[in-house]
C-alpha cells in the first residue's frame, strides 16, 4: 500500500473502534458522515490493518480502469501481461484491460484482504456488482459516504455513523487554519465566526479562508433570539372553543358555528405549520 501523506494521525474515537471491530469480524462496513467530517479516517483505517491484512485504498474518479489499476498496484497484483513469441521468449508487455484487471484482482484476494473505498456514492453499478462477488468470497470492505444509498451491496453493510465534532474541536480547527493562513485571530473573533461553521471541520476551514479574503458577510454576526409563540397559539385555539360553548349555551347558532369553524381552522393551520422539508447532509 502506498504510504499515507504526512500529517495523518490516528484519532481514537468510539466510531473508529467500532469500524476496527467490524473489520476484525469480517463484516462489510458503511461509515456515514457528511462532507468534511470523514477527513483522513479512511487512511487511518488502512494504517490500522496494514500489518495484518493486504490493504488497498482507492477512490473512483471517472475511470474504471484506473480505479482497478490502483487497487491492483497496492495489492501487488500485476497490471500488465507479458507477450511471448513462438519460441516462448518474452517480447514485451501489454497493459491489462479493465475486465482483465477485475478478474485478476478477484482471483488474488480473499478473507485477508481489506478494501477501503472513500466516496462510495461514486461507485458505478458495475463496480458495486464486482464488490458484491468479492464480499461473498470473504473480502473485507469499508465504504464511506454521506448517506446510505440503500441499494445492492450497501443493504448488507453495517452502518456506523460519525458523531458531529464538539465546539471545542471546531474552534481548534479554525485556529489551526488561521495560523496556516497567517491570520491573527483572537478568541473573541473565533467565537464570533464559529456559528458560520456549524460543527463541520470543512466549513470551519472555509470560514477562515473567507475571513482572510474579507468574504464573510457580517463582521460581527448577530444572534437572533426567537420567541416561542406556541403557547399563544394554543391559548387562541382555546378561546375559539370558549366562543363555541357560549354559542351552544345561549342558543346563538351563528356564534356556535363561528366558534367551531374557527377552532377547526386554527388546528389545521397549527398542523400545517409543523411541515418541514427534508434535511440533507452536506455532500448528500
Amino acid at each position: 500500500m502506498s504510504p499515507a501523506p504526512a500529517g495523518v494521525r490516528r484519532i481514537a474515537s468510539p466510531e473508529f473502534e467500532l469500524i476496527c471491530q467490524a473489520v476484525d469480524q469480517g463484516s462489510p462496513v458503511l461509515v456515514l458522515g457528511e462532507a468534511g467530517m470523514i477527513g483522513d479516517l479512511p487512511l487511518q483505517v488502512a494504517q490500522q490493518f496494514e500489518s495484518e491484512l493486504s490493504v488497498a485504498v482507492a477512490t473512483y474518479k471517472g475511470s474504471g480502469k484506473r480505479f482497478f489499476a490502483v487497487l491492483a498496484e497496492q495489492l501487488d497484483i500485476p497490471t500488465v501481461e507479458t507477450k511471448y513469441d513462438k519460441d516462448g521468449e518474452a517480447i514485451g508487455e501489454k497493459p491489462l484491460t479493465m475486465d482483465q484487471l477485475k478478474d485478476e484482482i478477484a482471483d488474488n484476494v480473499g478473507d485477508r484482504t481489506l478494501l477501503v473505498l472513500p466516496e462510495a456514492k461514486r461507485l458505478t453499478t458495475g463496480i458495486r456488482y464486482w464488490l458484491e462477488d468479492l464480499m461473498v468470497s470473504g473480502v473485507r470492505v469499508v465504504c464511506f459516504a454521506a448517506v446510505n444509498p440503500g441499494r445492492d451491496i450497501f443493504l448488507d453493510m453495517l452502518e456506523i455513523e460519525l458523531t458531529l465534532p464538539s465546539d471545542r474541536m471546531i474552534r481548534e480547527v479554525m485556529a489551526s487554519e488561521a495560523q496556516r493562513q497567517g491570520l491573527l485571530l483572537d478568541q473573541s473573533r473565533l467565537a464570533a465566526l464559529q456559528p458560520l461553521a456549524g460543527r463541520n471541520p470543512m466549513l470551519a476551514r472555509k470560514v477562515i479562508r473567507n475571513e482572510r479574503l474579507g468574504l464573510n458577510r457580517q463582521s460581527n454576526p448577530q444572534h437572533t433570539q426567537y420567541v416561542v409563540i406556541m403557547p399563544v397559539i394554543i391559548a387562541a385555539l382555546f378561546s375559539f372553543a370558549v366562543v363555541r360553548f357560549v354559542g351552544l349555551g345561549t342558543g346563538n347558532q351563528a356564534l356556535y358555528i363561528f366558534g367551531g369553524v374557527s377552532l377547526v381552522a386554527g388546528m389545521m393551520l397549527k398542523q400545517l405549520g409543523q411541515v418541514r422539508g427534508a434535511r440533507k447532509r452536506l455532500g448528500q
